[in-house]
């Protein structure tokens, strides 16, 4: 007998307590060891119209949904007795009549019976006569090939842009999510037809049921729960993991719409379609690598052949490890007041005026150091893109008079900056056959400075698929804009946007868009279009609201968390983020007040990055910290004055798209200008 795992079922264990998911897990594999079930408390669900369900008892309250039929055995679900029981009445499980795979559909009857007024669902909007149908030109013979139930033939046909999320929720993934790339492109991509003779071997089925083939594969299932991102690839998606370029890739997006994704996948198909490459795949800080280890883990559990093959890290920490294996010692990298320090200390000894020591750590870090610029005539003439300020060549030969001496210091003290590190590996590496990588996947890269790209060009073989990049120009929030073909980085014909937001209701999103443009372009002329993104869920309307004072802030946000836990969102799904350390306070007295303070991620917007929560409250957005006062006061020239506003803007949005289903703002009066565009 075949033993099937549902992704239905191990995201219900994932949000049972503790307790209960090891009951749980010690009665699935009680019943892979023995699937006839002796020993266990078996009871067939009277009103399921599927005949085949049964319910297993784990405790007194807890029973399994199964599906089983004399050569199989599928874990379906688990829930509280009533909860399960209900569950199970209003599906069946079968094959789909044209495409063949096994499905688990929703009663179309039984879903209506479920929304009366008195349910926590909602009743499936009707359609009205004035609003254009969606899927008007599909036929049912189009809508059976993607795999839509019968049953839901009719509301599919008659949906417009108001109900059709209502009713995708209660399709098969396969066919909402033919539909959303419909809806998206105008295209009906029809799956190639499988012939199989077991419905659970359709690469539909086998999504979304996972066949388990002895115990160890099944406690590694248990203890790794598929989560949404390591099972479902949107076409849009899954067509870019599998696409073979031929030179640097870019996938781009709004926050919430799959990039990492593709990238995680895109690493392991690699690892798996050459038993001989290594992959890196890297991103900005430490904490977010750990996060991608973790969910490649989960994603290739073949742990012995694929996952050792697969570095994954941030780029600072590559560089380093590979500076170290070329001169058997770490780089000393100087700290940020020491190198002010320097710079002020060089340009008192030179006797330079007019410059301020803001415009001359700016100088320094975004030009000077940025590009590596070694020497006077250098100097002279590298562009200085974004910066406002112009320069003659006289004041370049002052100006280089400080930068000199702030090199040559730092050379006689054996001291590297970030970016001199990143230098001199790639320099190490240029000219070498034997990269230490087959391929490189960056997840993050708007945040990749012009040293960085460089090192991880260098570090790169020249061959198709060697280097992909991930990230949103809507998200900055670290790094100047500068040309990536300056440093012989072209994605253009090589860059693809996703459109479908996986992460954030309508809601949140639509809110959050508010604050960027409609489209963004990046120096070298490449544009990412923002619009005609569509999240997959709604939620409720997010919250902006102006306080008179701190106390107010306090009760305000406070009632909003404890609203939150009432409607079962737990502490460790909250997230509160403030723009400035000195506002930290208000957030840690606004989750005191709620009781949430041992549970909830209390930071900086910038470590929101990543992140995804399903309460988020973004906190302190008073007048002078966004954009914080201090960056504006140490702008060098006018075009960094419109940088800091531009990735403060961006930084607010991140911190808002950390939401999923619910979001509060909030500032004392006058508020951030921002949350007029909210």
């Amino acid at each position: 007998m075949n033993f099937h795992l549902a992704e239905t079922f191990t995201s219900a264990l994932a949000r049972l307590p503790a307790q209960d998911a090891k009951l749980v897990k010690t009665s699935v594999v009680d019943l892979q060891i023995d699937p006839t079930g002796k020993g266990q408390s078996f009871h067939r669900i009277e009103r399921a119209k599927d005949p085949n369900f049964w319910s297993v008892r784990v405790s007194r309250d807890l029973r399994l949904i199964v599906h089983k039929t004399a050569s199989s055995l599928l874990i379906a679900y688990v829930d509280h007795h009533d909860k399960a029981y209900a569950w199970a009445q209003r599906r069946r499980i079968e094959a789909h009549p044209a495409t063949g795979a096994i499905q688990i559909v929703e009663i179309r009857e039984r879903v209506e019976e479920a929304a009366l007024p008195a349910s926590p669902e909602l009743p499936l909007p009707e359609t009205t006569a004035s609003a254009p149908r969606l899927f008007a030109k599909l036929s049912e013979t189009d809508l059976l090939s993607i795999g839509v139930p019968i049953d839901w033939l009719a509301d599919v046909s008659t949906a417009t842009e108001d109900t059709f999320l209502d009713i995708a929720a209660h399709l098969p993934g396969e066919a909402a999510e033919a539909l959303l790339q419909y809806v998206d492109s105008g295209r009906l991509a029809k799956p190639t037809p499988v012939t199989t003779s077991d419905p659970y071997a359709h690469p539909d089925a086998q999504r979304r049921i996972r066949i388990v083939t002895d115990e160890e594969e099944l406690r590694l299932a248990l203890d790794f729960p598929w989560e949404r991102w390591g099972v479902f690839l949107h076409p849009s998606q899954r067509a870019i993991v599998e696409r073979s370029f031929d030179g640097p890739a870019r996938v781009s997006g709004s926050a919430g719409t799959g990039k990492t994704v593709v990238a995680l996948h895109r690493a392991v198909r690699l690892a798996r379609s050459d038993p001989a490459r290594r992959i890196l795949l890297a991103t900005f800080s430490e904490p977010l690598a750990r996060e991608l280890a973790n969910k490649v883990n989960v994603l290739a559990p073949e742990t012995g052949t694929i996952v050792p093959r697969i570095t994954v890290s941030d780029w600072a920490s590559v560089a380093d490890e590979l500076f170290q294996l070329s001169t058997g010692r770490r780089p000393r990298v100087v700290g940020a007041e020491t190198l002010a320090e320097l710079i002020a200390d060089a340009a008192a000894e030179v006797e330079v005026r007019g410059f301020s020591d803001r415009f001359l750590l700016s100088e320094w870090s975004n030009v000077v150091d940025a590009w590596g610029i070694d020497g006077q005539d250098a100097y002279a003439q590298v562009p200085r893109l974004g910066r406002r300020s112009p320069l003659g060549p006289k004041q370049r030969e002052r100006l280089w008079s400080i930068f000199g001496r702030v090199a040559s210091s730092l050379a006689a003290q054996g001291l590297f900056t970030r970016a001199s590190v990143y230098r001199q590996v790639a320099a190490d590496y240029r000219m070498r056959t034997d990269k230490p990588f087959g391929a490189i996947i960056i997840d993050e890269a708007q945040d990749l400075g012009p040293a960085e790209l460089a090192f991880l060009s260098a570090i790169t073989p020249d061959h198709a698929n060697a280097l992909f990049f991930a990230g949103d120009l809507g998200q900055r929030i670290f790094q100047h804009p500068f040309s990536w073909k300056a440093l012989g980085i072209d994605v253009r014909g090589r860059s693809a946007t996703l459109k479908v937001c996986y992460r954030t209701s309508r809601q949140i999103r639509g809110m959050a868009d508010g604050l960027l443009p409609n489209a963004l372009r990046d120096p070298d002329g490449n544009q990412e279009e923002r619009e005609g993104t569509i999240s997959l869920f709604d939620g409720p309307v997010p919250i902006v609201t102006v306080c008179d004072d701190a106390e107010a802030e306090i009760s305000a946000v406070s009632k909003f968390l404890v609203d939150a836990v009432a409607d079962g969102i737990a502490p460790g799904e909250i997230g509160i983020f403030v723009r400035d350390p000195s506002s930290l306070g208000r957030a840690r007295k606004a989750a005191q007040a709620a009781g949430v303070e041992t549970g909830a991620t209390v930071a900086l917007m910038h470590l929101a990055k990543g992140l995804e929560f399903r309460a988020v409250a973004v906190v302190a957005c008073d007048e002078e910290a966004l954009p914080l006062q201090s960056r504006i006061e140490d702008a060098a020239d006018e075009g960094e004055l419109d940088d800091i506003y531009e990735t403060e803007r961006q930084l607010l949005y991140v911190a808002c798209t950390r939401a999923r289903d619910r979001l509060q703002v909030t500032g004392i009066s006058p508020g951030s200008e921002f949350l007029k565009d909210l």
